[in-house]
């Protein structure tokens, strides 16, 4: 096999007199300059430390190159770097920066136990794979299916990164819940078919409190919107409460959720709830004469208008008990907009446009959230046969959105990306060219001198730099 001396020389279009040419000889050079942001935040939060311990690793140690921890950062940190797929590893293994942020002693690999593997520091896809192979029946006798997550470990420890997150106990919070779908596209376990959204999906249920996340848990979608969120609620509840027995709970969610049970369990448990409910013939009649009132006021000014009724309201046979609900009576352009909502909160406590207003709509913010979390960081890539798998990407995507809204709460408090989506955050942070270079002593990077936002680096730096290390 004949081997190229010289570095393969790549011609493109002139630029006036001067050619312009190519060549891959920058040396040991990565697109990810900014993942030691990621490196200095677990310095200081350390999420992948404790997220390794959620995990059990039968694996004989003395053959051990990628232990645990490496793997869930490597991994998580791909993901929030925008690599979705474990095939990206094949390539970014290479990636001597990632090495750096993964805490791997020799960033370039060269202390490969196999010569095929030197030059590698990090781990293939076939390696990252067995993360999301482990079988707890089979783990001690198998021999590629030997690391182990407990789910409830993890459940756990993002609620109680949401607890460690507050300085002092709130006053109040607010949890938001939500179903979505997540789309499949081939014959995964528990796939089924959702009339409204007409597709092949999962059905993952969201709490959020605020941007924080608390509970990401994959489910089938041959279910109710608001299966297992009782069960979700006692154990996230009961977490908080254990560190802030006086923190008033408040429930918000839509009309998906206005189920007894949930309802029936905030009452027995002090948790109050602003829920949307869905509305009906006996609904839209009580309404009447306000959107009536709507309709005619849109007559005489031509803008939208809203009046409200609060009225004390029971099904015939799903409720088992009356209960306050907030009738929206809205005219636009397109006519007659009705909306209700359902509260536990009582009328001496806030008026009930008020409540609608500025308690029950804020709740969109969540969509966002979950959209980030799909989108930007690829909750949606359930693609393994297997349900356990697949809930095991949901929650490496999890911990990768939690990385990143950490970044924004500690690192980017008081910058222009303080409220900046994932997507953005990882575009104007993280990628960016950067040269490293291994002394005896000192591992070298050189970035970007063009990078356009160094300032807005070194802040984030600096907010970093302010907590304490707890390495």
């Amino acid at each position: 096999m004949n081997t190229k001396c010289t570095p393969e020389v790549i011609e493109f279009h002139g630029l006036g007199r001067r050619q312009v040419i190519g060549e891959f000889n920058g040396g040991n050079l990565s697109s990810d300059g900014g993942v030691v942001l990621l490196r200095e935040l677990e310095k200081r939060l350390p999420v992948m430390k404790r997220l390794a311990a959620c995990f059990t690793d039968f694996r004989d140690p003395e053959r051990i190159e990628h232990d645990v921890i490496a793997l869930l950062r490597q991994r998580i940190y791909a993901i929030a770097l925008g690599y979705e797929d474990l095939n990206d590893h094949d390539a970014l293994r290479h990636d001597p920066l990632l090495a750096v942020a993964c805490d791997k002693a020799d960033p370039e690999g060269q202390d490969r136990h196999r010569e095929q593997d030197r030059g590698k520091a990090l781990a293939g896809k076939s390696t990252l794979n067995r993360l999301e192979l482990g079988d707890p029946a089979r783990a001690q006798a198998d021999r590629y299916k030997r690391i182990i997550a407990d789910g409830g470990l993890i459940d756990a420890l993002m609620v109680d990164l949401f607890v460690e997150s507050h300085d002092r106990p709130p006053a109040q919070i607010i949890l938001d819940v939500d179903a979505t779908d997540d789309p499949v596209h081939g014959n995964q376990e528990g796939r089924f078919f959702h009339g409204y959204y007409k597709a092949y999906c999962y059905l993952p249920l969201y709490i959020f409190c605020g941007e924080q996340l608390l509970c990401a848990r994959l489910r089938r979608a041959d279910q109710d919107g608001a299966a297992g969120a009782v069960e979700e609620l006692e154990r996230i509840v009961g977490r908080m409460r254990q560190s802030w027995p006086k923190v008033r709970i408040i429930l918000r969610g839509d009309s998906g959720f206005c189920r007894d049970q949930i309802m029936r369990w905030c009452e027995q448990h002090q948790v109050d709830y602003v829920l949307g409910l869905a509305k009906n013939s006996r609904l839209n009649q009580i309404l009447a004469p306000e959107q009536e009132k709507a309709a005619m006021l849109y007559q005489q000014s031509g803008r939208a208008v809203r009046v409200f009724k609060d009225f004390d309201y029971r099904t015939r046979d799903s409720w088992s008990a009356t209960r306050r609900v907030i009738g929206k009576a809205e005219h636009l352009a397109m006519g007659a907009n009705p909306r209700f909502i359902v509260t536990s909160l009582r009328r001496d406590q806030i008026r009930g446009r008020l409540l609608y207003e500025r308690i029950y709509c804020a709740r969109g913010n969540m969509e966002n959230r979950i959209k980030e979390q799909q989108l930007d960081l690829f909750a949606d890539r359930t693609s393994s046969h297997g349900m356990a798998a697949n809930q095991l990407r949901l929650y490496f995507s999890s911990f990768a959105y939690i990385l990143l809204q950490s970044l924004r709460r500690i690192g980017l408090r008081g910058t222009p990306l303080e409220k900046a989506q994932c997507g953005t955050i990882r575009l104007k942070l993280f990628k960016f060219a950067a040269q490293i270079r291994l002394s005896v002593r000192k591992v070298w990077i050189s970035f970007s001198q063009s990078y356009p936002w160094q300032d807005l680096f070194e802040q984030v730096l600096d907010n970093l730099g302010r907590r304490p290390l707890r390495c």
